[in-house]
């Protein structure tokens, strides 16, 4: 059986970073041999994820284990009654993960070769080792996030990953081929998506001990997300359980760059544009939507909390679109685009939450259903949040790519010193069109698919007002549909920026070399054909079955299995259902008339885009282009909170912790110079002290006794 051998799909990469990592210097300038064996380390792990996908789907192998997890587990250490467990976690979630990550991940380092490779001096040849054990790292702490059994186990390679974050996006810190201002820049964004992130850690460290003492001291995937550990603990306190929810997606909140949390993300491009691809498109940001899917029957058991889900994804979604539309910064108008597109995921999760939530209830320590047809429709929210996670993986690390060809070819980042790229490296042009087609929604590309269905989930709440929020979900409906306009625009606008017109650079050293664009265009076919799992029966892999007679409210044992039947099922129901409805033609002439535009203003530059902006002058264009001073705020909160917070330890320091230590010396000081002068050798000095104290002692003893009667 293939898939007790699931752990080693994290462990082959950590033995990949521990062989370049600390014995790559044995290499000496053949360095890209510890690049060669990253990528190999990567592909194994994919071939190993694939082939426990199969056997769980029941493809190969003598059994078929879906819809029911797969696990293992090995007790780690014990405390009393207590015992931590550690093991694998094998469901059609995690081989999600794992397939995409691992795919993605072998095509970002085999272009790490042509990208990254190039130096002959001892320092970057020392350098690019670095590199390849960092990204293998990186890529453990993803896998191994993917196929955690326990949320302890999952927190631990959390952290891992924020650690490769913060490595990588600093990776430039020293010696930066663009001077030293970049090398501070690059240590600054390092340290800001570090702090940043780890005030997101906090808020999930804080819900995971608050979910420990709730089930009675269980992280265990198998144990907390069971309904009835669920049910048994929300009826015991369902504020703290409500509380546990808040706090878990405030640490997605940060791991994810969503409101508030999301200006870390953009300075994160100061890292090279393979690690931006890998952040973006395979690890960090996707572990945020990763955990909310894993959490899903958690952030069930309260409405709010999938509002609250909801609505800070759509918010994000608009806000990072606006401050796409005015960059001009290639890599930063993909991590605008990034945040945009998690925000799109986070929405569709919340809004088919709230729908699936609403259908159900809790009573007398067990979950029912009241309506089974709103939790069977809320269940598509969550299909659709999840399609969307693994097409914009595809499709963005394409786009990161591409850029990274562009770069790599022109040495800027700056489009306004590109243009009429198109004919010296035309398979980058190509294969990011592609990439712009998937991310904008364009008919039959894979983004198209996903963003259309999260569309529907937003608007069948709306339509519905469900607990008297139409009127939410009509804005937020609303706000995914201009975010999907402008989301063709920005990303057009970029392509024609980048290869239409006149060269406006310096010098382009043309097409990159075949290490960088083979893996463009093994990309680009997913980007294309992704969205097509639809049609090979998506709604069979995430659709939610009801064990026993759930119709009629009795208790159900799973909120995330498969349905009934075969696992892959080949029908076009679902494309043919997304163009029966209205809405789905609203978006795509809004993506026509986005791209249209788009090339008018910068291709055709038949309209000047000064008219829009007064020439950059108007308030709403700086606005924007200031990042609505998000930066600006969070520097005055974080100064005015780190100076109050010096000034309360100052205090503390000097009063409480100097105080007493003073004090209790000084009153030792005392207590021995008074001590001293009774031992100054003086007759008369004793003999008073003795008489005193047999004074004392009797007028001691006669208040005793006429206190509680005696002698007298």
């Amino acid at each position: 059986m293939i898939m007790q051998y699931s752990w080693l799909i994290p462990l082959i990469p950590v033995l990949c970073f521990t062989i370049v990592g600390f014995l790559g210097s044995k290499m000496g300038k053949k360095t890209h041999y510890g690049g060669y064996l990253v990528i190999l380390g990567t592909a194994a792990s994919f071939i190993l994820s694939l082939l426990v996908t199969l056997e769980y789907t029941g493809f190969i192998g003598a059994g078929n284990y879906y819809p029911d997890a797969y696990e293992e587990h090995i007790d780690w250490f014990t405390v009393g009654n207590f015992t931590l467990t550690f093991g694998f976690y094998i469901d059609i979630l995690a081989c999600l993960m794992m397939l995409f990550a691992s795919f993605i991940s072998t095509m970002i380092f085999t272009y790490s070769l042509g990208y990254m490779g190039g130096y002959e001096d001892e320092y970057q040849l020392k350098r690019q080792r670095r590199y390849f054990a960092e990204v293998a790292l990186f890529l453990t702490g993803m896998l191994g996030l993917a196929v955690s059994s326990t949320l302890l186990e999952m927190f631990i390679f959390w952290e891992i990953m924020g650690l490769c974050s913060y490595l990588l996006i600093g990776f430039w810190s020293f010696n930066h081929p663009e001077g030293d201002d970049k090398a501070d820049n690059a240590a600054s964004a390092a340290k800001k998506a570090f702090l940043v992130t780890r005030m997101g850690d906090v808020c999930l460290m804080g819900g995971l001990f608050i979910l420990f003492f709730a089930m009675n001291g269980h992280l265990e995937y198998t144990y907390v997300f069971n309904v009835d550990n669920l049910a048994a603990a929300y009826s015991a306190n369902p504020g703290l359980m409500t509380l546990a929810s808040l706090l878990v997606f405030g640490g997605v909140i940060g791991k994810s760059a969503q409101f508030p949390l999301l200006d870390w993300l953009p300075d994160a491009m100061a890292g090279p544009t393979t690690v931006s691809a890998l952040i973006h498109a395979a690890t960090m940001v996707k572990a945020g939507v990763y955990l909310v899917a894993r959490a899903y029957p958690l952030f069930l058991l309260d409405p709010n909390v999938m509002l609250v889900v909801a609505v800070i994804g759509g918010v994000t979604a608009f806000f990072a679109a606006t401050m796409a539309m005015n960059n001009m910064n290639i890599k930063k108008v993909l991590a605008y685009s990034t945040l945009s597109q998690l925000g799109y995921m986070f929405l569709s999760l919340g809004a088919g939450g709230y729908l699936m939530a609403s259908a159900i209830s809790v009573e007398g320590g067990h979950i029912v259903i009241e309506n089974i047809a709103e939790f069977t429709a809320g269940a598509l929210g969550y299909s659709a949040g999840c399609l969307h996670m693994v097409n914009h993986a595809f499709f963005k690390a394409l786009l990161f790519l591409c850029s990274g060809s562009v770069i790599h070819a022109n040495g800027t980042e700056d489009m306004r010193l590109m243009g009429g790229l198109h004919s010296k490296m035309p398979k980058t042009s190509i294969t990011m069109l592609i990439g712009c087609l998937s991310i904008a929604g364009f008919p039959f590309f894979a983004g198209f698919f996903s963003k259309d269905l999260v569309l529907d989930v937003v608007f069948e709440l709306f339509d519905g007002n469900i607990n008297n929020t139409g009127l939410i979900f009509a804005l937020l409906w609303f706000l995914g549909i201009v975010t999907a306009f402008m989301t063709a625009f920005y990303m057009f606008r970029l392509w024609f920026m980048t290869f239409k017109g006149e060269y406006r650079g310096h010098h382009c050293h043309g097409e990159s070399p075949a290490t960088m664009t083979v893996p463009l265009m093994i990309l680009s076919i997913f980007a294309f054909a992704a969205g097509f799992i639809v049609v090979f029966g998506w709604e069979h892999v995430f659709t939610f079955s009801q064990v026993g007679a759930a119709a009629n409210g009795d208790a159900i044992s799973y909120f995330l299995v498969g349905g009934a039947g075969k696992v892959f099922e080949i029908s076009l129901d679902p494309v043919i259902e997304l163009f029966k409805t209205w809405k789905t033609y609203v978006t795509i002439v809004l993506v026509l008339v986005a791209i249209a535009l788009a090339y008018l203003m910068y291709a055709k530059k038949s309209i000047n885009p000064g008219r829009f902006n007064k020439n950059g002058k108007s308030a709403l264009y700086r606005t924007i282009s200031n990042r609505y001073y998000f930066p600006e705020l969070y520097n005055q909160i974080s100064w005015k909170l780190g100076y109050d917070v010096a000034k309360g330890v100052e205090f503390f320091d000097r009063q409480v912790i100097d105080g007493t230590v003073n004090g209790l010396s000084s009153a030792v000081v005392g207590g021995g110079d008074l001590m001293s002068k009774a031992q100054d050798g003086n007759l008369h000095t004793y003999a008073s002290v003795v008489v005193g104290g047999i004074v004392f002692l009797f007028i001691v003893v006669l208040v005793l006794f006429g206190q509680f009667g005696g002698l007298f």
